[in-house]
């Protein structure tokens, strides 16, 4: 007779401490504070691979699928990564400066912003239509459809892709 593999290890309580910090208790039983979620590929797929991570950054443990989480637990997580996680969505972008440093002038999501970028290799295509741009202070820019774009704003990404 074999013995069946134990369930992977689930957060199954999220709470805070008096600090603000989450403090998880896993399904054995085992109780770690100061955690902090992370996911893997928070753009191409934020609902896999997440990591619960001591406040050393070392991952205490990993979830395949967020969604397979209680649902209490799971609001808390997506909170929480909701929080730290800060990537305006660029709809168009207004002007761009050729030379390096480029300052770029763009609307998104979340109102109009100015930004520089330290050299091209900072605009990276993700998947065949969306990119990525990371300004000097590395805040992270999703231009989630490229085709989405007007033809002004694809002209000046083109340039950079």
């Amino acid at each position: 007779m074999t013995a069946q593999p134990s369930p992977p290890l689930r957060p199954v309580r999220l709470d805070r401490d008096p600090w603000g910090q989450l403090l998880m208790t896993t399904a054995d039983g085992q109780n770690f504070s100061g955690v902090v979620p992370v996911r893997a590929f928070p753009i191409s797929d934020p609902d896999h691979w997440v990591s619960f991570c001591d406040a050393h950054g070392q991952e205490i443990l990993r979830v395949d699928d967020i969604r397979d989480l209680d649902a209490d637990v799971r609001q808390i997580v997506e909170l929480e990564l909701s929080q730290r996680e800060f990537v305006p969505v660029i709809r168009h972008i207004l002007s761009a400066t050729h030379h390096e440093p480029s300052d770029w002038t763009v609307e998104t999501d979340r109102g109009r912003t100015s930004f520089q970028l330290n050299n091209e290799d900072d605009v990276r295509r993700l998947e065949p239509d969306q990119a990525s741009i990371l300004d000097s202070h590395g805040i992270r820019y999703l231009i989630a459809s490229v085709r989405g774009l007007d033809g002004s704003s694809r002209r000046i990404l083109e340039h950079f892709l």
